[in-house]
C-alpha cells in the first residue's frame, strides 16, 4: 500500500488543482500545519453517499417490521429531510 504523502497547509493552498488531480488519480495526502498532522485528503468512494431519494425508495422495498424507531433514530442523528414523492 502506498504511503501518504504529507504536505503542508501552505503546498495544499498554493498547488491545490495539482493535489485534487491527485486525489483524483487515487493519492492520499496527509496536511500538516506548523509540523502537525491535522487532517487528510483522500479519495471518496463512488458509493459513498446515497441521496435521500435512493435511500427512502431502498427502504420502502423492505417488507415487515416497524420502521418507526428507525425513522425517529435516523432522525435524531441526521435531522428531518423528508423527500415528499
Amino acid at each position: 500500500m502506498e504511503r501518504m504523502k504529507r504536505i503542508t497547509q501552505r503546498e495544499l493552498r498554493n498547488a491545490s488543482a495539482a493535489i485534487m488531480d491527485a486525489v483524483e488519480a487515487g493519492h492520499a495526502f496527509c496536511i500538516t500545519r506548523r509540523g502537525a498532522a491535522v487532517a487528510e485528503l483522500r479519495p471518496i468512494g463512488h458509493d459513498a453517499f446515497v441521496s435521500s431519494r435512493d435511500a427512502k425508495a431502498a427502504l420502502g422495498r423492505l417488507r415487515g417490521g416497524d420502521f418507526g424507531p428507525l425513522r425517529a433514530d435516523a432522525d435524531a442523528v441526521f435531522g428531518v429531510d423528508r423527500v415528499d414523492d
